[in-house]
């Protein structure tokens, strides 16, 4: 028996000056929910960081009597204010092992932790445990979830970031399908405030990337809550003969007639995004079956231990889950753990994740379009301590 009462609940920043050439990408223009008016939409894309040069991240760490520390991250800012208001203390003197319990008294312990900050920061407090139990077992996580089957798993190429000038999304497309991935999946510009201007450019986009992979890759689209079913139903319309292989988001979360009557004028399947956050709002839109994939992120959900009853919720239904790709840890060990049936496949943000990732030592990386499985204990996250010029605790600052 491992006895590992938690002793500290730490949340620590870690910041420097990058290099002064370092790259400072706009962001392109991208549809989203405020899109609906028009004075809202970043025509001209979202402006670079006004300070490109500083780099922070926030990392949870639990340390425990047993002498090992927890830790999962990069976690969002989001999650400070619940952890420094109480969870945190919440935490100390439990049995670091119990993660079900855990779970359950943070879910329980306030009105308003199904969603928002709140479950950010459960979702990291969960994650950081299951990375505990992994350091005090020497096993990486997806063997404490079970084990696998596969010797790689694959990923899809999400192209967030990606600009849509001439020659740019074709020559994007080429590539990924060059570096051996067999899915990609790209970002509306427009909705319907746009009108039809917008609208032959996200038809563009389909026919564009169509033209560019052939049969050769799947093409996923994601139009991040900006759309109505007027809108929608007619950009299916035109591109159902394009065979997408899912549209994702096209409504609000909660949108599920809207969900309805799409599903019921198209082909085209259709796929839910890191916006549903619990098994309570999935439910509906499984036993209704109105999706094809569900796309839930285990930093924002509740962290691995819900993720994982969401995917035996979606397998009951016959549903896939491929876990939104706002960090790589978890989202990997729980494909990674799963029937390829019910998780086929990560989500890469191929323009994201290194920096994201830029504080840690051999971040998982795809090579050749798909990840080789882990082997460290726990997520097998480390500082690289030479990129680190500072770091302190931001909870004890709170």
């Amino acid at each position: 028996m491992i006895e590992a009462r938690i002793s500290s609940v730490r949340m620590i920043e870690l910041s420097a000056l990058l290099p002064a050439d370092s790259s400072n990408r706009a962001f392109p223009p991208q549809s989203r929910a405020i899109s609906v008016y028009d004075q809202y939409h970043p025509a001209q894309g979202w402006p670079a960081s006004a300070d490109p040069r500083r780099k922070s991240s926030l990392y949870l760490e639990i340390g425990t009597t047993a002498g090992v520390t927890g830790r999962y991250g990069p976690i969002d800012q989001e999650a400070v204010a619940p952890l420094a208001e109480g969870m945190a203390s919440s935490l100390l003197g439990l049995d670091a092992l119990a993660n079900t319990f855990i779970w359950d008294m943070l879910q329980r312990g306030n009105r308003h932790s199904r969603h928002g900050n709140r479950k950010i920061a459960i979702s990291a407090v969960d994650n950081a445990l299951w990375d505990l139990r992994g350091r005090l077992l020497g096993l990486p996580v997806w063997q404490l979830l079970g084990g696998s089957g596969r010797t790689r798993i694959p990923a899809y190429a999400s192209t967030l970031g990606t600009f849509h000038g001439e020659g740019e999304v074709e020559q994007t497309a080429a590539q990924l399908l060059d570096e051996g991935y067999t899915a990609q999946k790209w970002f509306f510009s427009d909705g319907p405030a746009q009108g039809l201007e917008g609208m032959e450019r996200n038809v563009a986009l389909v026919e564009r990337t169509r033209g560019t992979v052939g049969e050769r890759s799947a093409l996923m689209f994601d139009a991040f809550m900006s759309w109505d079913p007027a809108y929608a139903r007619l950009w299916c319309a035109r591109v159902e003969h394009l065979r997408p292989d899912w549209l994702e988001e096209p409504f609000p979360a909660g949108a599920i007639e809207s969900f309805a009557q799409l599903r019921a004028s198209t082909s085209i399947p259709l796929a839910t995004g890191e916006h549903l956050y619990d098994r309570h709002e999935i439910l509906p839109f499984l036993q209704r079956g109105l999706l094809s994939v569900l796309q839930v992120d285990p930093e924002w959900c509740g962290g691995i231990t819900d993720l994982v009853r969401m995917s035996a919720l979606a397998e009951t239904f016959g549903v896939q889950v491929i876990p939104h790709g706002h960090g790589i840890h978890a989202a990997l060990h729980l494909v990674a753990s799963q029937s390829p049936e019910v998780c086929p496949r990560v989500e890469y943000l191929f323009h994201h994740m290194p920096e994201r990732h830029y504080f840690e030592v051999d971040t998982p990386a795809p090579h050749g379009g798909s990840f080789a499985l882990p082997s460290l204990p726990g997520f097998g996250i480390e500082y690289a301590e030479d990129r680190v010029k500072e770091s302190h605790d931001v909870l004890a600052e709170s």
